[in-house]
Parts: structure tokens; C-alpha cells; sequence
């Protein structure tokens, strides 16, 4: 039972470290990254606190070196995922009747794990399964993931401590109950760190989770479930499966007892989930929360008064860091006429610097894409450019899987503003520009905001201050998330809350207050203190 106000450590972003040679990092991760590598690690379901394994198994393969194997993964048959939600049920009373102060403790030192002894083995198992290089897993799988935790039990507390007006006549307060039933996740393979908040953070709220990880992060996902067991998370809390996800899926979301969904990943399932939800709405006991962040068309604007060599740099750092699998990546620029030539210049002769291959060898700033479909995808893309009238491959576009999933970071010159890799996401190494002319500028922004469904990030890079208000007004619903000179990706917790609008989601800011609030249902007591016994008001007096 609580006996006090308590007040949460401070929130702080977590440093980044260097991994410069000869530091004590990366020494410490080369290590584990060679350890896992050179071992095949099993990993079962995780199911009411116990190690679940079933009849058939998957194996996983860096996506850098598809032929090596380093694990394998149990995949659930329809009673596992019975299971699973009966056993979230089951602790669900328990669970939310936790003094807030137990379960956030829970989370603070699932933070300060990876922080400190699990630092290496969540990195080393990003870079190995879902090829990142050190500095990418980094900031996605260490800090991202240790930010989420430490400012998200924060945010519970200040949401708790929302509290209405009282006064003589009566004690108002507001409860901020978990959702009834139970809540699934459904998380991406681009980063740890998402798989890591979706969960966690509702959980920290007092509700129960049906957690359902990418097929190409469980690797990593082991990571985060072996610090949760570490840190005391209770049995049945967050139950983990694998497999079909549509199996897993259609399981989920017949229950009556289904109450909210968190999910990252493409807009077409997305939508698919939401339909399925909006068609058994008379089935749930309950209207279910339904979170998403999606996909992203992502530009970078630069007018004729911005800096073309930072430019070139946005441009780079933008659309081809970890890939371009960042749901943030830059894959479409509108470059004005007159510095054009030179940040083409500029990012030729970075290109030409690039090294690309496996993380293990850190001069690499570039690895390979997530997997075959997603190889096949993106080289569709750039044969189609090769082939069109409309566009030219003028920078990269070679690609080779016969060891790993490599291609090369690609730019696509395209006289029309409309052509398809303008209009679609492609989540890979591929960034398409489109050269307008000076006096056109006010008609591009028009494009950029017309061109695409999404609404996720978005950059434009002046020193025209002018141009600069001008640009963030026109565009104002065509990002949620929008930079003034500067990358459209690198979103940071408790700085910049993440999550777009239109074809990319809810846009309930991932790292905000704003996305806990989604998973309470709150309860207002009114406590009257002197019971009126009389019904008479004194209008009614003669």
C-alpha cells in the first residue's frame, strides 16, 4: 500500500557512445558480437513467464551473411496464442492492483540493464539480426530503448498526478485505470527500440500484453524479454509469440476480451487490422484504443538560399543510413535548379567515400537490407528507373544477394514530380530527386504536400528566413514530424515525440505523454462531503 507522493529518478537522455578504436565499448561489443555469432541461440515463445517451445521452428540469418545461421525461433500453434492471452487475463488483477511505484521500478531497472550489463548483447544482436551498424544499434537498441523506459515511467507519473479541482463541497479525483482486458503489440524489424516501448509501455500502465515481434527482430527481441525477466517483470504480464502473423492476428482480435491495439509497421496491414476491429465492434466488451504509426514518403525541401554541402549531407545521412529502413528516411528531394549541381557534386564525392558490408568491420557506414522480399522490392525500383523514360539511375543502383542482401545507396534524377518512387515507399538505400526550377518554389511545396498519402517526416533546408515560415505553414499538415535545416530522421525521446498523420498513422507521438494517455480509461470519484437531504432547490420558495 502507498504511503507517500513519490517522486520517479529524473529522466535523462542516455549518452551515445563513440566506439572509437581502442575505446572499452568497443572492445566490449566486438566480443559479443564474435560470441553470439560464432553460436546458435535458441529461442522459445515466452508465455506467463515460462520458456514456450512447439513442434516447428524457424532459423535466423544475418541479413548480411543469409547463409550462417545464429538461431532459431519456436512459432506458435493456435493453442500457444490461447494461451498466451489466458495467461494475460490471468495476471491482469494482480498486475493493475501493483502500487504504480512496484510496477515503474520494474521498468526503471529494465533501463539501467541495458544501460549497463546488456549494453553489448542488445547491440551485438541488433547488428547480427537485423544488420545495423554499432552506431545505428546504438542509438536504436541501447538509448532509444533505455530512453523510452525512463521518460515513458516519468510520463506515468505526471499522468497520475493529473488531478481536477476540489473544494469545501466535495473531493474530485480521477483514476487512471488500465484498459479492461488486453492490449496487443504488434512490432517492426527496423528498430529494437520500438519493439521495446510498444509492450513496456502499456504494461507500466497496469494493462496486460499480447506481444507479436517482427520475424526478422526476434533475435533481438530475446534481448529485451531476458531483461525484462532480469528487472522482475511478473509472470503473464507480457506473453510473447511467433509465427503466422495472421494466425497470431485473427487470435487476437476475435477475443471479446481485446481492448487496445499498439502497432508499428506498413499501412496496408494497418488498414486491415482496423477493418477486421471495426467489424467485430459488436463482439468486444469494450470500444478498443487503436494506436498506429505506418508507413512514410519522407522529403527533404531545399531552396535556392540553403547550403548545398548541408544539403548533400542531409541528403546522405537521410536516406541511406541503416539503409533507408527508417520509416523517417528521406526518399524523395525537390533541390532548387541553381545549387543543384553542386550538391550533386557533393554527394558524388561522398558516395564515392562509402563503404559497404558487414557491421562487424566498422569502417562500414552502410550494411544490407532486411531480407529477400524486401532485397527483390527495392531492386524492382531501380530496374524500372533503368528502364524509364522519366527517370534516371545517375548514382549507385547495383545491387548482388549471393552473400547478403547488399545494394548500393541509389539516386534516381526524375524530371516528373509524379513518377512512382516520388509517390511510393520503398524502406531501402533509394533516394529520388526532382529539380524545380528557382521561381517555382511556392508550386513545389504544393507537390510535395499533393504527391503522397503519408504525412511522417519531412525537412527544408534555407537561410531565407521568409522561405523558411513560408515552408513550415505550407506543409504543415505533410509531417508530424518537421525539420528546419536538418536530416528528417533521428527523432529523440523527450525532445522530439515521434508520429505522423494521413497515411502514416495516429500520430499519438511515440515518446510523449501524449501516447500513454491512449492506454488508460479514467474514472472520476466524486466525493460529496455534506449529503444533501432535502430535494427542494431554493428557486421553488414561494
Amino acid at each position: 500500500m502507498s504511503t507517500g507522493f513519490f517522486k520517479v529518478p529524473k529522466a535523462k537522455n542516455e549518452i551515445v557512445k563513440s566506439y572509437r578504436s581502442g575505446s572499452h565499448e568497443r572492445k566490449d561489443v566486438i566480443e559479443t558480437y564474435q560470441r553470439m555469432l560464432s553460436s546458435v541461440t535458441e529461442i522459445p515463445m515466452y508465455i506467463n513467464g515460462k520458456d514456450v517451445k512447439s513442434s516447428e521452428k524457424k532459423t535466423i540469418s544475418p541479413p548480411h551473411d543469409h547463409q550462417k545461421v545464429v538461431g532459431e525461433y519456436y512459432t506458435a500453434e493456435p493453442f500457444h496464442i490461447d494461451d498466451a492471452i489466458e495467461s494475460a487475463l490471468a495476471a491482469k488483477e494482480k498486475w493493475e492492483n501493483m502500487s504504480w511505484e512496484n510496477r515503474s521500478a520494474i521498468f526503471i531497472k529494465a533501463a539501467e540493464l541495458i544501460a549497463g550489463p546488456f549494453r553489448s548483447k542488445i547491440n551485438a544482436a541488433t547488428m547480427i539480426g537485423q544488420s545495423k551498424t554499432v552506431h545505428q544499434a546504438e542509438i536504436d537498441s541501447a538509448c532509444e530503448l533505455i530512453d523510452f523506459l525512463r521518460f515513458n515511467v516519468e510520463y506515468v507519473s505526471q499522468i497520475y498526478s493529473n488531478q481536477p479541482e476540489s473544494d469545501n463541497d466535495a473531493w474530485n479525483r480521477v483514476e487512471y485505470r488500465p484498459l479492461e482486458g488486453f492490449v496487443y503489440a504488434v512490432t517492426p524489424f527496423n528498430f529494437t527500440a520500438i519493439a521495446g516501448n510498444l509492450p513496456t509501455c502499456m504494461a507500466m500502465l497496469g494493462n496486460v500484453v499480447l506481444w507479436k515481434p517482427s520475424s526478422t527482430q526476434i533475435y533481438s527481441a530475446k534481448i529485451i524479454i531476458d531483461v525484462l525477466k532480469e528487472a522482475g517483470l511478473p509472470n503473464g504480464v507480457i506473453n510473447a509469440v511467433y509465427g503466422n502473423p495472421s494466425l497470431i492476428t485473427e487470435k487476437a482480435l476475435s477475443r471479446k476480451e481485446f481492448s487496445g491495439l499498439h502497432f508499428t509497421g506498413s499501412t496496408s496491414v494497418f488498414n486491415s487490422f482496423w477493418k477486421t476491429i471495426g467489424n467485430n465492434i459488436p463482439n468486444y466488451n469494450t470500444y478498443p484504443k487503436i494506436v498506429g504509426e505506418t508507413g512514410g514518403k519522407d522529403f527533404i525541401v531545399a531552396h535556392k538560399s540553403a547550403n548545398p554541402k548541408q544539403v548533400s549531407t542531409a541528403i546522405i545521412r537521410g536516406a541511406f543510413e541503416f539503409q533507408g529502413q527508417k520509416c523517417s528516411a528521406a526518399s524523395r528531394g525537390y533541390i532548387s535548379e541553381s545549387i543543384w549541381d553542386e550538391v550533386k557534386d557533393n554527394i558524388e564525392d561522398d558516395l564515392k567515400s562509402i563503404s559497404m558490408g558487414s557491421p562487424e568491420n566498422f569502417e562500414n557506414f552502410i550494411t544490407s537490407v532486411i531480407d529477400e522480399k524486401s532485397f527483390d522490392k527495392i531492386s524492382k525500383y531501380i530496374d524500372n528507373a533503368y528502364d524509364s523514360d522519366n527517370a534516371e539511375v545517375i548514382m549507385g543502383g547495383n545491387y548482388d544477394k549471393s552473400k547478403g542482401y547488399f545494394i548500393e545507396p541509389t539516386v534516381i534524377l526524375t524530371n516528373d514530380p509524379n513518377y512512382i518512387t516520388m509517390c511510393e515507399e520503398i524502406f531501402g538505400p533509394v533516394m529520388t530527386i526532382y529539380v524545380y526550377s528557382d521561381d517555382k518554389f511556392e508550386e513545389t511545396l504544393n507537390l510535395v504536400d499533393k504527391t503522397s498519402q503519408y504525412s511522417l517526416t519531412g525537412a527544408i533546408l534555407a537561410s531565407d528566413r521568409y522561405i523558411v515560415e513560408k515552408a513550415t505553414k505550407a506543409l504543415k499538415n505533410s509531417a508530424g514530424n518537421f525539420y528546419i535545416n536538418d536530416k528528417p530522421t533521428g527523432a529523440v525521446v523527450g525532445k522530439q515525440p515521434f508520429g505522423g498523420a494521413r497515411g502514416s498513422g495516429t500520430n499519438d507521438k511515440a515518446g510523449s505523454m501524449l501516447n500513454l494517455l491512449r492506454w488508460v480509461s479514467p474514472r472520476l470519484i466524486k466525493e460529496t462531503f455534506i449529503t444533501p437531504t432535502d430535494y427542494r432547490y431554493p428557486f421553488l420558495e414561494k
